[in-house]
């Protein structure tokens, strides 16, 4: 334990830990969607709506897991310091994919 943590402080180390651990958690539902999707779109037949949602979740999917591994990434370099802010551009490009991923997800369920 460190001695500003001992007294109260804040341990610099914990938030970027969390942090990263809420991205890694993101990527993993991220991921369940992205299955499940598919799941769904093999058991109730290939037509062209179907792949096109399947296709639209997947990269949906991808551009959540390449955000998550850059922020991850930006974490793991982080020492004793302020972790870096996330930037607003990234903050939105992973909030739209997100909602790719589930729009095509519900597409492929109800297609």
């Amino acid at each position: 334990m460190t001695p500003g943590a001992a007294a109260g402080g804040r341990d610099p180390g914990l938030q970027p830990e969390r942090t990263r651990l809420a991205w890694r958690r993101t990527t993993l539902a991220s991921t369940v969607v992205a299955v499940l999707a598919g799941k769904a779109g093999l058991a109730g037949g290939a037509s062209v709506g179907v792949l096109v949602a399947g296709a639209v979740c997947g990269a949906g999917w991808v551009g959540v897991l390449v955000v998550a591994h850059r922020r991850i990434r930006g974490l793991a370099g982080v020492g004793a310091g302020q972790p870096a802010r996330l930037a607003f551009r990234w903050a939105v490009a992973v909030v739209v994919c997100v909602l790719v991923t589930v729009g095509g997800g519900v597409g492929v369920v109800l297609g």
